[in-house]
């Protein structure tokens, strides 16, 4: 765990400054924060990304592992709108390459909520960190999650399998493994395939050893039969597979991408909405001043950060240190708002953009550590 460097820290505030002037309140965020929210949303993966403590009143805890969501909460419960918000401070997230990366580093970030013009907020906000970042020798990586979304929510197979390849969107290898196996071009694990085939036969799954666990036999069967159902339905097109992974695979400057979707749209017509809006953001991005001729897309952008973007995403790297983390990244989260304001707005999801930078990278970059 690194010490937050004074340079590091002066930087923040400046970055913080900078988001007030552009109109942003201010806000903050309690650093422990309840753990049920967070497991709720990204389920026991969380646990192994983030720190988690035991409070004898408060219950199970997490060192904030983000401010979006905090951030989120506060706005839910009452923001105006359209809102813009700043934040400054530290996040603690678990590293696994044995301390390379720090696990507490400092967090400056902005977010917008904007329900009338989602697409001038994309625009602000990644407009904003490009002219705060430039002359740093950073590369900007966009993305757009909310065409493989669509992707997925399209293709003709069964509700069970898209909600299955859906959950798995954000983890690319357990992803592409279902997509092969719902294509029929990969074989079933063998311990499902021996209880199909002991369905198939009609014999009965029973046993003599006492059942244990909290599921009933009638959960159990239920779940049987929902398995006997999957392995009945239809293998997706192998020619809608392939136009999925060419998706999926994509990476090109932002206008060229637009053009091999649309051509990938010819087997996947279920996109041409996102390609539309895709196409309109880059039409508002140019008209705050960036370069989208320049621009990198990759379509499987975001797809292994914290699972709550669905829409625009975006990242600034250091290509002369691959070994450092991304310096900022962003993106549009609006299904977030409608999860978390359901008690509090009737469910009503509220559009929402925001980013953070990492100041300590940006001071390592300069040669100010």
């Amino acid at each position: 765990m690194k010490i937050v460097t004074p340079a590091a820290r002066a930087e923040g505030q400046r970055l913080f400054g900078a988001f007030q002037t552009w109109g942003a309140v201010p806000v903050e965020a309690a650093v422990l924060q309840p753990a049920e929210t967070l497991l709720d949303l990204y389920g026991e993966d969380i646990r192994a990304r983030a720190y988690v403590t035991q409070d004898p009143v408060r219950g199970e805890m997490m060192l904030r592992p983000d401010f979006t969501v905090p951030v989120v909460q506060a706005h839910m419960a009452g923001g105006a709108e359209p809102a813009r918000y700043c934040y400054l401070g530290e996040v603690f997230r678990k590293q696994e390459d044995g301390g390379a990366r720090a696990s507490e580093y400092l967090q400056v970030g902005y977010e917008v909520f904007d329900r009338d013009q989602p697409l001038r907020a994309d625009a602000e906000v990644f407009a904003l960190f490009s002219r705060m970042l430039a002359g740093k020798g950073l590369r900007a990586a966009t993305g757009d999650i909310g065409i493989l979304i669509a992707a997925v929510k399209g293709l003709p197979t069964s509700d069970t399998r898209k909600a299955a390849l859906m959950r798995h969107l954000w983890r690319p290898q357990r992803f592409r493994a279902l997509l092969e196996r719902f294509a029929g071009r990969a074989p079933l694990p063998k311990g499902r395939a021996e209880l199909l085939a002991r369905l198939a036969k009609g014999d009965p799954v029973a046993s003599e050893a006492p059942q244990i666990g909290l599921r009933s036999r009638a959960e159990i069967e239920v779940r049987m039969a929902k398995l006997a159902e999957d392995a009945a339905t239809a293998p997706i097109p192998g020619d809608v597979v392939d136009a999925l992974e060419a998706l999926i695979q994509l990476s090109e400057k932002s206008r060229k991408a637009l053009e091999d979707m649309r051509k990938l749209a010819s087997v996947l017509p279920w996109i041409d909405p996102s390609l539309d809006l895709f196409e309109e953001r880059l039409s508002v991005l140019a008209a705050h001043g960036v370069d989208v001729a320049s621009l990198d897309f990759e379509a499987s952008y975001g797809r292994t950060t914290l699972e709550y973007y669905d829409g625009f995403v975006f990242g600034f790297y250091a290509e002369a240190r691959p070994d450092l983390p991304p310096v900022a990244t962003g993106g549009r989260y609006d299904a977030l708002t409608a999860v978390l304001g359901a008690d509090q707005n009737g469910g009503r999801s509220i559009p929402a953009v925001g980013g953070v930078i990492r100041p300590a990278l940006v001071v390592e970059l300069e040669g100010r550590a």
